[in-house]
């Protein structure tokens, strides 16, 4: 009987089962957001906020306990000196569980496993566009002169795009574009239905 023993076994062993839960914590300290089972969120989760509690603490003793169970110091150091910090206003519930659908095949219950504090992530714009800008402001005097700085834009952007498709492969000496149609042709040919003689 197992009386007071608490946590789901996941259908492993024990060693098994340790190595699941810490690689699904990893990954959601790495990722912030993950998709998994909601037997396998539940385990993970614990150890998540185990960690984020350690990552608060951070003394020097706190710092070795968690490269115990996260076994890299890369992640070690970023979940003491980034993450930990912005839980600071937090005492628990530094994951939550958002359920999806059921997954096909064995009908497992899928969800989110995320951190609730996320770290912000600016994107930034491609050069192309902030010169084609850069050019659009600087011919604001007149209309006909706004329509030329475009057309310019659009033809860098095509010649761009044409060098792009004609890069030479060092291999063959042949157009990419050349090359990428003979694979779809054979791939083509393959899958071919044949016909009934």
């Amino acid at each position: 009987m197992r009386h007071g023993i608490s946590g789901n076994k996941l259908g492993r062993n024990t060693a098994l089962r340790k190595a699941t839960v810490r690689d699904i914590a990893k990954a959601t300290l790495i990722r912030q957001r993950i998709c998994t089972t909601k037997a396998k969120a539940k385990e993970a989760r614990k150890l998540v906020d185990h960690l984020i509690t350690l990552g608060k603490k951070g003394s020097l003793s706190h710092k070795r306990r968690a490269f115990s169970i996260l076994c890299d110091h890369k992640l070690v150091s970023s979940l003491f000196n980034k993450m930990a910090p912005r839980f600071l206003k937090r005492n628990g519930g530094y994951t939550r569980i958002i359920p999806l659908s059921y997954r096909r095949g064995d009908s497992a219950q899928m969800v989110y496993l995320e951190l609730t504090e996320k770290e912000e992530v600016v994107v930034s714009k491609s050069k192309s566009s902030a010169t084609a800008k850069k050019k659009i402001l600087k011919s604001q005097e007149t209309q006909p002169q706004q329509e030329q700085a475009k057309e310019e834009v659009k033809k860098e952007g095509e010649v761009e795009k044409v060098e792009k498709q004609t890069k030479v492969l060092p291999k063959h000496g042949k157009d990419k574009t050349q090359v990428s149609k003979k694979v779809v042709s054979g791939i083509k040919k393959m899958f071919r239905r044949k016909t009934a003689e």
